[in-house]
């Protein structure tokens, strides 16, 4: 069994399974700061070399920047330059009116400083609402900065091809986009994955398990309702309101269950697996505040979904309501309640709040 990797472009390798940071922002529950940051070890040794953060994830991107700094310390800079980066640029929408390229800038070394490297290897850029301010023009300056090598790639998280072609038209090289995706959510298949693939463009999947959602842990369970302190789990169970009703998502857990019996792997693994299957992904993010799951992550890689496995699935999924229309437009709804449990402006004092927005 090995890791499966691929080339985001040329010299920017990715491990498929992404090591996903948002768990470790505050949202999920208490963090222990320092086996978190130890247990990233584990991860790369496994072969996931590849973490996910933001610069509104609070806390993160130190995080990150510690170990790779002591990872450096103790095995030399071959092992910690391995280390694959991606994080993302999310302006406040209070300041999207006036936002300068100056402190577009300064957000970027800001990165670069708490992550203790000279280049951010991923940054996905997003802007709330592009009827305000001008988005190109920040996108302009990521684009100067990686001219400069403070950047290798460009990339851009929850806007489906609509919003992206502006951007492609303009000449700006997106390699990537950071969507949702997973059995419960296939809005990528609503177009994106066509329109990425004439666009050379590859997908990199959140919510892969929901929010744990798609794990053993709720199969069989009665419905919990919306009373989760973990506003993460409130925003995966509205997903699966628009799914279809509890009954049928548990139908897809006993399906999800039965392919994973039949192979000897976790339903996490058979969830991740699906989406990796999908046209145009190249990577699906997997949160984890700690190690202790990732040998059922690993199994990820131990198996390969047939054609019964496939039709299993399609079975269940066919009779699913939704969720319909683009990437992200329920929750780019701010009226929506979808769009009610977001925070809006974590990135003007980072450090005094988490975020709940991004994968």
């Amino acid at each position: 069994m090995s890791v499966e990797t691929i080339d985001l472009r040329p010299g920017h390798t990715i491990s498929r399974v992404i090591r996903g940071g948002w768990q470790l922002a505050g949202d999920h529950g208490p963090v222990d700061r320092a086996q978190a940051i130890r247990d990233m070890e584990a991860f790369v040794d496994a072969g996931l070399f590849t973490f996910d953060c933001a610069d509104i994830y609070t806390g993160v991107e130190e995080m990150i920047g510690e170990f790779i700094a002591d990872l450096r310390a103790r095995r030399g800079a071959s092992v910690a330059d391995r280390v694959c980066v991606h994080t993302k640029l999310v302006p406040d929408l209070t300041r999207l009116h006036d936002l300068r390229p100056d402190e577009v800038t300064v957000i970027v070394d800001r990165s670069l400083k708490r992550l203790q490297v000279e280049q951010l290897d991923l940054v996905q850029f997003f802007w709330w609402d592009l009827s305000l301010g001008n988005a190109v023009e920040s996108l302009a300056v990521l684009k100067d900065l990686q001219a400069q090598g403070k950047i290798r790639t460009l990339g851009t998280t929850n806007w489906d091809r609509q919003k992206m072609q502006p951007f492609v038209d303009a000449g700006f090289d997106l390699a990537s986009a950071q969507v949702q995706y997973s059995v419960l959510d296939r809005r990528p298949a609503n177009g994106l994955t066509n329109w990425a693939a004439q666009t050379n463009m590859q997908l990199i999947c959140y919510g892969t398990l929901a929010g744990g959602f798609l794990t053993e842990k709720w199969l069989g369970q009665p419905d919990p309702g919306f009373a989760f302190e973990n506003r993460s789990l409130v925003k995966y169970r509205l997903i699966i309101d628009e799914f279809g009703d509890w009954d049928h998502f548990q139908t897809l857990l006993r399906a999800l269950n039965a392919v994973g019996d039949k192979h000897g792997v976790s339903m996490s693994a058979v969830a991740t697996r699906w989406v990796l299957d999908q046209p145009q992904v190249a990577a699906a993010i997997v949160g984890a505040r700690y190690a202790r799951h990732l040998p059922q992550t690993l199994q990820t890689f131990a198996f390969a979904l047939d054609t019964e496995d496939h039709a299993a699935l399609n079975a269940v999924l066919d009779k699913a309501n939704g969720p319909n229309g683009d990437v992200y437009s329920l929750e780019g709804d701010r009226t929506s309640r979808h769009g009610r449990i977001m925070k809006y402006n974590l990135n003007t004092n980072p450090d005094d709040a988490v975020h709940g927005t991004h994968g």
